[in-house]
């Protein structure tokens, strides 16, 4: 029985061997197209275009999507900004630490409008100053990443100083009276443009803005002032804020789009139950999360829209629900956390309860009462501002600095006071958690001031000492307000003051000329590879060349599916890993002609030349990929582009040697292989 075992499996190997190499030649095949579809995709999509329209429409082949490789600053030109750092109020010694934080937060807001590799680094001036250098890639609207980066807030803790300044009795009299005359002629102008006066000319009469004419907003706090106008037409009152009086006009609106996905900027109305546990962040809650869990499905089964309001104020353990009723307003994606805006923003729709959701500060039913795209309004507003306090004191003249900084923020988000009034809640990084228990302890029964930008926006009494590193500034805020600010501190907040001192826009053309002068000496090596490779192992030669092409085409697909940045650097580490592709060709078929010198049978000499060969292939290449490692860890942006391209074009040149290569020559036909195809004497 053992025997005829034998026979079956001897009869019955090679055709399930041949079958498998058929199998990888096919899987080749697809991974080929594909990464020609990826490279090349608009000249797809033209082509099948022209095939639609040459057929009246009666073949249409699907579109796939097109996507550009990414350049650097270097072959797409770009902006060149320079900001100087402002590190007088931030303790000896500890200046240069403070400026590499700023360095840090410039780098994430860079990061979050999407530009290509971007190279932000720190800069010691000879005067002993301190300069941020950032070279930004393909930005079309300089102005727009000058004013994203200048809005980064400047958030710092102080503490009660010794002398408290306030306003004399003949101070407050020439407040009142200046606001009263600013009120009289705000009236005034306003009765003007309604009488049918020109607004330009009595804009450009009275107007005491600082910062320009029209522009487009969406601040909840003007817009309801403008949802209902008709274009071209003035808001009929006074529109009376802390600072000013405004008579706005409506001339435009639209729907807000996100410039850099270009889909609409959307907005959720929603409440929320929540149960929490004693595993959730915030929570005081005996509760274990498998008691949680019980009592929230509990709920949930009698939940329905009509009693959901009361359900809320019964059961939610949010501060202040039994107020609210959980009521969260309107809200956009970014302004809750992941699950909770994933849920409510792509798995449920409006008039439903959602299934249980789960978020670090619990367990969640929401209710889904509306949803909209956000409308922008462009403006032109008349401006009479008012006299502050502030005009008379500077507020940070009783408060003295704290070396708790926006440096050591991890995390803002909207939360929620016993009252149900919008708070944003602070997560201080382990080391600023340490400085806000010292500051506080420090402290008790005196008050701790939070400003953003220099301003004064919450300056609370403390208690107790306060561990864990969390915060909350207070504030009469509206929930808009509070999402902007949560918005700025989330995008990073700056530990020292910044100033822009130089903008050049680069060209490209320098780099044009470099990626020419690299292409042609490309283009002559590859030919010249190519003809080595072929006069030497002829056949098996252009075997190499064939998987060397499709190593190629499956690296660039890389490239662009990984939106990886090329810069002139990166090119270069691109081109070593295809010096690196043809050494571990050239190992093999060294490797096939001693094998076939030993008289092995050809089928079997190729299998052993691979398993001879491996071990040289994979401790040169993973000793790269090594230095690789250390490259973009350790290195500024440049090297770090080089050290990536390189160490992705020696992974997919394993695979291109080890299983592209060896396939071909399995399914070459083995009598093309002797000793004299292959150069053996």
């Amino acid at each position: 029985m053992s025997e005829e075992k034998n026979i079956i499996e001897k009869i019955i190997k090679p055709d399930t061997a041949r079958g498998r190499v058929w199998q990888v030649f096919v899987l080749i095949i697809f991974l080929t197209i594909g990464g020609l579809l990826i490279n090349g995709g608009n000249y797809y999509n033209k082509g099948t275009d022209w095939l639609s329209q040459k057929t009246n429409d009666v073949v249409q082949l699907p579109k796939i999507g097109e996507a550009n490789f990414s350049l650097g600053l270097d072959l797409q030109g770009g902006t060149h900004l320079v900001y100087e750092a402002d590190v007088s109020q931030v303790p000896a010694g500890k200046e240069d630490s403070a400026v590499e934080g700023v360095r840090d937060v410039i780098e994430r807001r860079v990061n979050v409008f999407g530009v290509s590799e971007p190279e932000i680094r720190k800069v010691r001036t000879s005067e002993g100053g301190y300069r941020i250098v950032a070279d930004l890639a393909g930005i079309k609207d300089v102005n727009k990443a000058i004013e994203m980066i200048g809005k980064t807030p400047l958030l710092e803790f102080k503490e009660e100083g010794e002398m408290r300044a306030e306003l004399s009795s003949q101070e407050k009299e020439d407040l009142d009276k200046y606001n009263q005359e600013a009120e009289k002629t705000a009236e005034e102008v306003l009765g003007k443009v309604l009488s049918g006066g020109d607004f330009s000319v009595l804009e450009e009469e009275y107007d005491q803005k600082t910062d320009g004419g029209e522009e487009w907003i969406d601040d909840a706090m003007i817009t309801d002032y403008l949802k209902n106008l008709e274009k071209g037409s003035v808001y009929g009152d006074l529109i009376k804020t802390n600072e000013s009086y405004l008579i706005m006009k409506l001339l435009d609106k639209r729907t807000k789009i996100n410039e850099f996905t270009n889909d609409p900027y959307e907005e959720v109305e929603a409440s929320h139950l929540l149960i929490c546990h004693n595993e959730s962040e915030g929570c005081e809650s005996d509760l274990s999360k498998e008691d949680a869990r019980a009592k929230i499905q509990e709920i949930k089964n009698k939940a329905t829209i009509n009693n959901f309001d009361d359900l809320v104020r019964e059961y939610s353990d949010e501060p202040g629900a039994g107020q609210t009723g959980g009521d969260l307003s309107w809200f956009s994606r970014e302004d809750m956390v992941k699950p909770f805006s994933d849920t409510v923003f792509d798995n449920q729709e409006v008039g439903t309860i959602s299934y249980i959701v789960e978020t670090k500060f619990g367990y969640h039913l929401i209710y889904k009462k509306n949803e909209r795209e956000i409308i922008e309004y462009k403006i032109s507003d008349i401006v009479i501002n008012k006299k502050l306090e502030a005009d008379y004191v500077d507020p940070q003249m009783e408060w003295k600095n704290t070396e708790l900084t926006g440096k050591y923020l991890e995390s803002s988000q909207i939360s929620w006071g016993r009252t149900g009034s919008a708070q944003v809640g602070l997560q201080f990084d382990n080391e600023g958690a340490g400085l806000f228990g010292e500051i506080t302890e420090r402290n008790i029964g005196k008050r701790v001031a939070i400003f953003l930008d220099g301003e004064l926006v919450s300056a609370p009494t403390v208690n107790e000492k306060i561990t864990g590193g969390q915060a909350v500034i207070t504030g009469s805020f509206s929930i808009q307000e509070a999402k902007e600010m949560t918005e700025r501190l989330n995008q990073g907040a700056l530990p020292v003051p910044i100033k822009l001192v130089s903008q050049k826009t680069v060209g490209p053309s320098l780099g044009l000329s470099s990626v020419k002068s690299s292409l042609k000496a490309g283009i002559i090596g590859l030919i010249l590879i190519v003809l080595f490779m072929i006069i030497t192992y002829r056949y098996l030669g252009a075997l190499a060349v064939i998987s060397l092409s499709i190593y190629g085409v499956l690296v660039l697909a890389v490239f662009k599916i990984l939106s990886i940045t090329l810069t002139l650097a990166g090119l270069a580490g691109f081109i070593l890993s295809i010096g690196m592709a043809v050494d571990a060709n050239v190992l093999i078929f060294e490797r096939l002609k001693e094998e076939i010198k030993k008289g092995k049978e050809m089928s079997s000499a190729i299998n052993d030349s691979f398993k001879r060969a491996w071990p040289s292939i994979r401790d040169g290449n993973f000793s790269t990929l090594i230095t690789c490692f250390i490259l973009v860890e350790f290195t500024t942006t440049l090297i770090r582009g080089f050290a990536i391209t390189l160490a992705i074009g020696i992974l997919v040149s394993l695979f291109s040697a080890m299983v592209i290569t060896r396939n071909l020559m399995l399914l070459f036909p083995k009598k093309w292989i002797n000793k004299k195809i292959i150069g053996i004497k």
